[in-house]
């Protein structure tokens, strides 16, 4: 036998800069989640945080649809951790024969792993938690879970730290229960917070709720030392009853709701739709219970045999005549309500956060459907159908003189450049992502603003006055309005049906308005216009406000902004102990020449007037950002390194949609409603 010859292997010392084997890292088990939150999570905001609890719920929802759950409870516990239990047959505790340990630490230790893959022979047919990643990925990102599993007689439980086992699975006592209950306490290391909020937990899980019907779902609140907060949820009407609550404040068009559950080959598919007087459509879609914000091919399906019932429709009963132009699905989906929920064995998701379903049979299966059932709905309702139609005759009216609107702007902006409104003062930059656009209110802050700004990053746009409500206006009346014009050719994005965001100019746009009544209500018109006919602005997060301060507080040389109520006082406090210890810096001047206070003086308390005169404090109430002079404007509220900024996300699509019709709605009722409820909330400026 020839000698073996051992093989010489290269040297691997790395130089100073290059680039080799030992620069490559491996994580092992969950390291990438904590290494890279948001790309299982989305974000380490808030709406991240609560993803956690979205990721347990779904797997217990996984059990309701098939059919072995009827219950899932949500508690809030005081230690800030949170409590996702229900009564399905409980995670499976028994070896795993590949990896020789219990299931139960299989699925919460090891991305990828659940009973949610193998088709037929898996765990679930229906599930939510496509990727098997869920529950884990709670692990990895909380400080410790702990999972306790009703079955087979007996109770079982594990507890697990950093996403590491540190108990095996064992047994802790009989049990005549089934069900699972995950315990966990979100990493305060991982996120930037870990306080819950009630009403967004139970605004999702009611919408849950609605699209699993005959589910119970409980959300007990602990966090208080009183008496627990609960809420219970039940709807046996499933996407009727949903779409029924969404029009639940809008004046509706027809009675009937149309609706529909039905399977499809594989594919469950139930739907429901009304319409009613708004201008905006309202389109849920989800997919095995989980929301799909960007649609997708179940969205698709639905719209285009939407189009064609209606247009068939109304060329066979004469409301459109041989001349007219066909209905476009713009024209049929002014004020739409709809929801469309399917069910499907092999979802495909775009990303974790599943934004939008890829499946094209989905979409075969829901335009089939639709196309048949909602024929004959229009044929047995016919004063329905009448109803729908004029909507969107009307609707495609309208669309004609915004299309001239529309075109005006574009040939306006076309002979400007596309960017240069008379008021705008544009950047030097041409790179989106290093631009900022300041829609400043008045042209007095907005002078300010130009002088004290960063030319080379920061463009200023001055508005006058209250722009128009777009909630209460058509596209065509939109853009008659000097001030949204201005707006729309200095975003460069076009709108309505040619809207492209690969165009936006600015990938920051921020409202600075004025710390007062008007300056909100400025605001929440921007806010409005923003949401109805820009949402990708503000889902991208390119939509923030600007948080001037509301306090110049000073003491000799030395100045101080305070942002809130809070933080004037403890300035205050802080200087005035300063005083009474007799600390005066070299440079500060005596207190008698300091008492005098610049324009803005007068909302102080008694409390406050004492403290200035004890302390030799001087203290400015700024009433609008035109007080302010441009270095103390770039100073307190543009300086990249010092500003202070929100900004704007929509956690819940529906309530956004809700709030939105309530506040800026033609309807006086609901806002006078919404108005009695929340005044003792209010700040006023008298």
């Amino acid at each position: 036998m020839p000698k073996k010859t051992e093989e010489k292997k290269p040297k691997t010392k790395a130089k100073k800069g290059s680039y080799g084997a030992e620069q490559i890292s491996v994580l092992e088990g969950l390291e990438p989640v904590r290494k890279r939150p948001g790309m299982y999570i989305g974000s380490t905001g808030e709406a991240g945080l609560h993803h956690l609890i979205w990721e347990v719920v779904d797997n217990s929802f996984d059990e309701a649809m098939a059919g072995h759950a009827d219950l899932v409870t949500v508690t809030l516990n005081a230690d800030g951790s949170v409590s996702v239990s229900d009564n399905g047959r409980g995670i499976p505790v028994d070896i795993h024969k590949q990896y020789k340990v219990s299931a139960l630490e299989l699925v919460l230790t090891k991305l990828h792993a659940g009973g949610k893959f193998g088709g037929e022979g898996s765990g679930y047919k229906i599930s939510g938690g496509l990727h098997g990643v869920g529950v884990s990925v709670v692990n990895a990102l909380s400080e410790w879970v702990e999972a306790t599993v009703h079955r087979d007689g007996a109770e079982w439980f594990q507890r697990y730290e950093m996403g590491k086992a540190k108990t095996k699975v064992k047994k802790v006592g009989t049990s005549k229960k089934h069900g699972t209950k995950i315990t966990f306490k979100p990493d305060p290391g991982i996120f930037s917070a870990t306080e819950f909020d009630l009403k967004y937990i139970h605004d999702h899980l009611r919408q849950q709720c609605y699209l699993t019907k005959g589910i119970r779902v409980l959300i007990v609140d602990e966090r208080e030392k009183k008496q627990p907060i609960n809420y219970s949820f039940y709807f046996e009407g499933g996407v009727k009853s949903y779409v029924k609550h969404l029009n639940s404040r809008k004046q509706r068009k027809h009675d009937n709701i149309f609706y529909v559950d039905k399977k499809v080959e594989d594919i469950e598919v139930e739907l429901g739709i009304q319409y009613t007087d708004d201008f905006k459509e309202t389109v849920m879609a989800f997919a095995n219970n989980i929301h799909n914000p960007e649609g997708g091919m179940h969205v698709m399906g639905f719209r285009t045999a939407l189009t064609r019932v209606l247009n068939t429709y109304a060329r066979n009963k004469g409301y459109l005549k041989e001349k007219d132009d066909n209905l476009s699905g713009d024209d049929v989906r002014e004020g739409l309500t709809a929801v469309i929920s399917v069910k499907i064995q092999e979802p495909q998701f775009e990303g974790q956060t599943k934004a939008k379903l890829g499946n094209p049979e989905a979409r075969t299966a829901v335009e089939s459907l639709m196309s048949e059932s909602f024929a004959i709905f229009l044929e047995e309702h016919p004063k329905d159908a009448e109803a729908i139609i004029g909507k969107c005759v009307l609707a495609q009216r309208a669309r004609a003189a915004a299309r001239a609107a529309r075109d005006t702007v574009i040939r306006k902006g076309a002979l400007e450049g596309l960017t240069l409104p008379g008021k705008l003062a544009d950047c030097s930059s041409k790179d989106p992502s290093n631009s900022e656009l300041y829609i400043v209110e008045g042209d007095s802050a907005g002078g300010s603003a130009k002088q004290g700004r960063d030319r080379e990053h920061q463009a200023i746009l001055p508005l006058r006055g209250k722009i128009l409500n777009v909630e209460r206006a058509r596209l065509d009346k939109m853009l008659s309005n000097n001030e949204i014009k201005n707006l729309v050719i200095a975003l460069g994005t076009g709108i309505g049906e040619n809207l492209d965001m690969e165009k936006l100019r600015y990938h920051r746009i921020v409202i600075m308005t004025d710390a007062d009544v008007d300056g909100s209500h400025i605001r929440t018109l921007l806010l409005t216009l923003f949401y109805r006919y820009f949402p990708q602005l503000i889902n991208d997060g390119y939509v923030y406000v600007a948080q001037p301060p509301l306090y110049r507080i000073g003491k000799g040389k030395n100045m101080r902004y305070a942002y809130t109520e809070a933080e004037k006082d403890k300035i205050l406090d802080e200087l005035l102990k300063e005083a009474k210890k007799g600390k005066k810096s070299k440079d500060e001047v005596e207190p008698e020449e300091v008492e005098e206070v610049e324009a803005g003086e007068g909302d102080e308390s008694e409390g406050d007037e004492e403290k200035k005169k004890a302390g030799g404090i001087s203290l400015q109430r700024y009433k609008g950002l035109g007080e302010m002079n441009p270095e103390q404007l770039w100073e307190t509220t543009m300086d990249p390194e010092r500003r202070v900024m929100k900004r704007i996300s929509i956690m819940d699509a529906a309530e956004a949609d809700e709030t939105f019709d309530v506040l800026m709605g033609s309807e006086v009722a609901p806002r006078k409603k919404f108005i009695q409820t929340h005044a003792k909330k209010a700040t006023v400026d008298v």
